[in-house]
């Protein structure tokens, strides 16, 4: 693979990276520097790489796992570096007061979810990746990530349900 392929073919999807490399450390600094790294670790495996069928596939799995790697090393939870549920909604009193408790709420819900479906919903929902990239990331089949996210969401439909059923009453 020429450096113009790799640019093409390898480098381009860094940016698409940054969303979930971002969540899954807590720090968007931070995530700049290991796709860097991620990077460097696809050039120097060029050659495997331009004989992969998959090659976005590969790119999203090696991104994943290297951050899987990096809190390993640092005895991280991969919850402690929850997701940042950004909503943007107008900042005036009461309506602030109810998105910010809203977003508290779907935080813990999503937490509390399997590992496998809270990352999938937060892939898909908060980072925007498609389901064929959720896919080759997770190293899974697209029909089992359509039926992680749709258990995800009715679970935490569920859960808002019950929420403020309760809070009804």
């Amino acid at each position: 693979m020429t450096k113009t392929e790799f640019r093409l073919r390898v480098f381009s999807l860094s940016e698409r990276l940054f969303p979930m490399v971002s969540r899954m450390l807590g720090n968007s600094a931070n995530a700049e520097d290991v796709i860097q790294d991620i990077m460097m670790k696809l050039w120097i495996k060029r050659k495997a790489i331009a004989k992969h069928p998959n090659i976005q596939g590969l790119v999203f799995s090696t991104a994943r796992n290297h951050c899987i790697d990096i809190l390993r090393k640092k005895k991280l939870d991969i919850n402690d570096s929850s997701f940042q549920l950004e909503l943007v909604k107008s900042e005036h009193g009461r309506e602030a007061l109810e998105w910010k408790e809203l977003n508290t709420i779907i935080k813990k819900i999503v937490s509390q979810l399997p590992e496998q479906q809270s990352e999938v919903i937060i892939m898909r929902d908060l980072d925007g990746y498609e389901f064929i990239e959720i896919a080759a990331a997770m190293e899974l089949k697209v029909e089992h990530v359509r039926v992680l996210l749709s258990r995800a969401r009715k679970q935490v439909s569920v859960q808002l349900e019950k929420t403020y059923n309760y809070e009804r009453v």
